[in-house]
């Protein structure tokens, strides 16, 4: 939903398109909201999802933590007021001297899933704390994370012996069920793999302390998803069915859900036409397209809601596409979207749920175009 403050904001301030809009409030509510759900989970913001410096400031000083996947990121958080120890060098695929600036900056936890990431940081980072990643399916996520991250269990156990071996503290396992995540069993299966190499580890006279449960908390778009409190309450049942009275320490890395639903990009029309005269589909262009931030629309994964100044007139399905001269630069043509007839070159048009993996997404200079302005109100 486009709040009152982001209304007010375009109405007054009256920004050029394309630009993102995010209301700190909103993401002030969904950080309480986590805490919330999930008590006892400390929380690691994933700075990937949207680093304004005003959204990394306002989750430091409410004691968010912060995932990280390169060592920009890590500066970042500690100039949004992070201590190292509240910093988790999250990426799985790192060079040997971004570990090595990472520990000088005072970094201790770092991501793992193969025995080569493991003998990159016993060197760069000696005796620092690491966790491994699992595979997980993604099966229900509408942006699935599996197959380039993580290891099947068993190698996690492998890899969790090697750190030890090497001087290293095996601190735990990590998993991530898959970005837009709506089924609130997903995390049911990854526990249980958690479990099994924390029982593997123990034969070994390991004893793992933590599981990093990702993120995949989603925002709304077009459906409705689960609250946070259904999310926190199926975990914590997860975490009791497999881990009984032993609970171990637990984080979560809430991105897209911290900070989607609180940015909204105005976009512009450019054109509207029609590829033929006997032709019944419209395309309907817009200033910002896949280069311009919406990269997720890719194979029309994620879909966007968009709000028009002609909402309620007759409304029949077109295919929306970017501005850019590249034949990728569409963004709804298998299943078109349905946009009012009535839609006039230079209406302007919010698209909601935008305020994660947008800005991060925009190309610098591709056609010519500028990067996507951010406000941060």
């Amino acid at each position: 939903m486009t709040t009152a403050r982001i209304q007010d904001f375009l109405a007054t301030r009256r920004p050029a398109s394309p630009c993102l809009v995010v209301d700190l409030d909103v993401v002030r509510d969904n950080y309480c909201a986590f805490t919330k759900a999930l008590p006892d989970s400390r929380i690691f913001y994933a700075v990937k999802a949207n680093p304004a410096p005003e959204i990394l400031k306002l989750l430091a000083s409410l004691g968010s933590n912060f995932d990280t996947a390169s060592v920009p990121e890590i500066e970042m958080a500690l100039d949004a007021g992070a201590t190292p120890e509240r910093i988790s060098f999250g990426n799985t695929i790192k060079k040997e001297r971004d570990i090595a600036r990472a520990h000088e900056l005072g970094i201790n936890l770092f991501a793992v899933d193969c025995v080569e990431e493991v003998e990159k940081i016993a060197r760069a980072a000696p005796r620092a704390r690491v966790f491994c990643r699992v595979l997980t399916d993604g099966e229900g996520a509408e942006w699935p994370l599996s197959r380039k991250f993580g290891c099947a269990p068993k190698m996690a156990v492998d890899v969790l012996a090697h750190a030890a071996r090497l001087g290293l503290d095996a601190y735990g396992v990590s998993f991530h069920v898959g970005s837009q995540m709506t089924d609130l069993k997903a995390w049911d299966k990854a526990l249980a793999d958690a479990r099994w190499v924390f029982e593997r580890m123990s034969e070994k006279g390991i004893t793992l302390k933590m599981v990093n449960m990702g993120g995949g908390f989603p925002t709304r778009y077009l459906k409705d998803v689960p609250s946070a409190k259904a999310y926190g309450q199926a975990i914590f049942d997860a975490l009791r069915k497999h881990f009984g009275n032993r609970i171990p320490e637990t984080i979560i890395e809430p991105g897209r859900g911290m900070v989607g639903n609180a940015g909204v990009i105005k976009s512009e029309i450019v054109l509207i036409s029609k590829k033929s005269e006997e032709d019944d589909v419209r395309w309907v262009y817009l200033d910002i397209g896949k280069f311009g931030g919406l990269a997720e629309t890719m194979d029309e994964a994620i879909r966007y809601n968009i709000v028009t100044p002609r909402d309620g007139d007759a409304a029949e399905p077109c295919v929306l596409a970017g501005p850019t001269c590249d034949s990728a630069d569409v963004l709804y043509e298998k299943k078109p979207y349905a946009l009012p007839l009535s839609l006039t070159i230079g209406d302007e048009v919010l698209i909601e749920g935008t305020g994660a993996y947008t800005t991060t997404y925009s190309a610098v200079a591709f056609n010519g175009f500028e990067p996507l302005r951010s406000y941060v109100i």
